[in-house]
């Protein structure tokens, strides 16, 4: 009798663990609603920078819901898990396929990097027909010249990017990612940053002329009275996008350095214009930085009038980035 008394005493299992439903559904709204979050003092971009890891919030709550008996919350856990499969599931099998006939690889290869020669050397030996390196400092550049030249005839240098290839190039200018529009009345004076931090330039290929950009957007920072600081990093997002718009080659590569994941709303209309090699032809996220335990993406090739066949990341080199490569073909 007080066994029953007891049994009929307990909360019943749809009532149990109404906190872990309620932050099941939280979590589950977050990630599908995460566009509409505002941007002040960049919430919404820091949101989406590590989207992906709100994915280890659900097996917690699992966990909890199992513990606490809980059939409404387990229930309420099935928003979180059907929008986190359906924004990254994709990307968790293997996309590659064979084929493809030029291989292109981007490193920001790091101002404090203690081994220019080597990084040359284990970027070298990729194969790479097209190399592009952000991060370059006067003291490193002759390094990563002299190293390249035996495999790399042709390169070209614009202040803190550059461009090793094995195929001519010409035409080559810099992209003032830096002073864009109106947005360059946000960016605070005390973090300018020099213009020279993008190129253009054209490949000669067997199929045709390339147009290819190279580019290392300005970084992002966790700012004690900005919160989420993004203005650099996003006015060049803006004048990259306006210049690949603009750009009448239909067959488009954009090696970057984004400061910033493919999720970002600062890409959004980047996103119109090109596709990812990692979204399309990669396995898992490919996770670029940091190096020693990479936890976001935020090194890309981009393309468009292309086929991208395979995309991986190189070993690691002296920098706090990892290198990535993609093999592509001609649509």
């Amino acid at each position: 009798m007080r066994n029953a008394l007891r049994a009929c005493s307990r909360p019943e299992p749809w009532k149990r663990g109404p906190v872990i439903a309620a932050l099941a559904l939280l979590l589950g709204l977050l990630l599908l609603l995460h566009a509409t979050i505002t941007d002040y003092a960049g919430l919404g971009s820091l949101v989406e920078n590590v989207l992906p890891w709100l994915g280890l919030f659900i097996p917690v709550l699992l966990a909890a819901a199992v513990w606490r008996r809980s059939l409404s919350a387990v229930t309420a856990l099935v928003l979180p898990i059907v929008v986190w499969t359906t924004l990254f599931g994709g990307l968790l099998h293997d996309k590659s396929h064979p084929g493809g006939d030029l291989t292109v690889a981007t490193h920001n290869v790091g101002a404090a990097n203690p081994d220019p020669t080597g990084t040359a050397r284990t970027l070298a030996s990729s194969n790479a027909d097209l190399l592009a390196l952000e991060e370059l400092t006067s003291q490193a550049t002759p390094l990563y010249e002299k190293t390249l030249a035996p495999k790399y005839p042709y390169h070209a240098i614009r202040g803190t990017v550059g461009l090793w290839s094995k195929l001519p190039l010409s035409g080559t200018r810099t992209i003032d990612i830096m002073n864009y529009g109106p947005l360059a009345a946000t960016k605070s004076a005390a973090a300018k940053l020099p213009d020279n931090r993008a190129l253009h330039t054209t490949v000669t290929t067997p199929n045709g002329p390339l147009a290819v950009y190279v580019a290392h957007l300005g970084s992002v920072r966790l700012m004690p009275r900005k919160g989420f600081w993004t203005a650099s990093r996003n006015i060049g997002a803006a004048a990259l996008s306006r210049a690949i718009t603009t750009e009448p080659n239909p067959r488009v590569l954009l090696l970057a350095d984004l400061n910033g994941t493919w999720d970002d709303r600062a890409f959004t209309d980047l996103r119109t214009h090109l596709n990812s090699t990692q979204q399309t032809s990669g396995t898992g996220f490919g996770f670029t930085w940091p190096a020693p335990f990479p936890m976001a993406r935020i090194d890309q090739i981009l393309y468009r009038g292309l086929t991208a066949h395979h995309s991986w990341t190189l070993p690691g080199t002296g920098s706090d980035h990892l290198p990535v490569a993609a093999r592509l073909s001609w649509s």
